[in-house]
């Protein structure tokens, strides 16, 4: 029987799947970031699946998502993408550190991996932490320069008025380097790192994040890249398979 657990976790509102019998166990954790605008409920199927496969999962709201509360309208919070990004990369640590306390996480044994803004998060996560073991990112992208310099270009376009200065703006850019892991690839350091994305995407652009796979793959395994010649910005039954298999056979 797979448990789920409504609990807040470092003071995330959290959704913890494990089974029944592995409840008061150490087991490897899986934490599961989801996209901006969606909520934790929405990959539990995730969460179902590797719960099912001896891993505890934990997959915590980001801030103003979810349970947690959102101030903002559509607007302001697109604008606060990159604060929400930030702010989870830091609560991941939280969340480990405290179920490392709790007994519940063998600290060996960590993955992360999440799609769309999640998929961008654990890739920066990857430059911060060391613990993470096994990673994965479903329409993620790892450079975050250049993301945000297209959002930059977006807004332009739509006469959308940015809340920051110049100087502001490039103090935000210099500080998204320090994340950005298609400038540090060395700091993936063997970790093994599967990646997926529909070719098609129009959110999350296809070609820069295979630009980044090109670049590690000849000196970085183990990795793959599964690429959908079809999809969108929509991730298929196929890519969550291939993401739960990847981790049952590296973590």
């Amino acid at each position: 029987m797979i448990s789920i657990i409504r609990e807040s976790i470092a003071n995330v509102p959290c959704l913890h799947v494990v089974k029944e019998d592995d409840k008061h166990h150490m087991r490897p954790l899986v934490i599961f970031i989801h996209g901006f605008t969606s909520a934790k409920e929405h990959n539990l199927h995730f969460g179902y699946l590797l719960a099912e496969a001896g891993y505890r999962v934990v997959l915590p709201d980001a801030l103003y998502h979810g349970e947690r509360p959102n101030p903002f309208s559509d607007n302001e919070l697109h604008l606060s993408f990159w604060d929400i990004v930030l702010t989870t990369i830091r609560e991941l640590e939280e969340i480990k550190n405290e179920l490392v306390d709790r007994k519940l996480v063998d600290p060996h044994r960590i993955g992360v991996v999440g799609t769309s803004m999640g998929g961008i998060v654990t890739f920066g996560a990857l430059t911060q932490y060391d613990w993470i073991r096994v990673a994965g990112s479903l329409m993620g992208s790892p450079c975050y320069q250049t993301f945000f310099d297209l959002q930059l270009q977006f807004a332009e376009r739509k006469g959308m008025t940015l809340p920051l200065s110049n100087e502001q703006i490039e103090t935000l850019r210099n500080t998204l380097m320090t994340y950005d892991l298609s400038l540090q690839p060395e700091k993936l350091n063997g970790r093994p790192l599967f990646i997926w994305h529909g070719k098609q995407d129009d959110v999350v652009p296809f070609d820069y994040t295979y630009a980044f796979y090109k670049q590690i793959e000849p000196f970085h395994e183990p990795l793959m890249m599964l690429i959908d010649e079809h999809a969108g910005h929509k991730v298929t039954r196929e890519a969550f398979l291939q993401t739960v298999q990847w981790f049952v056979t590296h973590l």
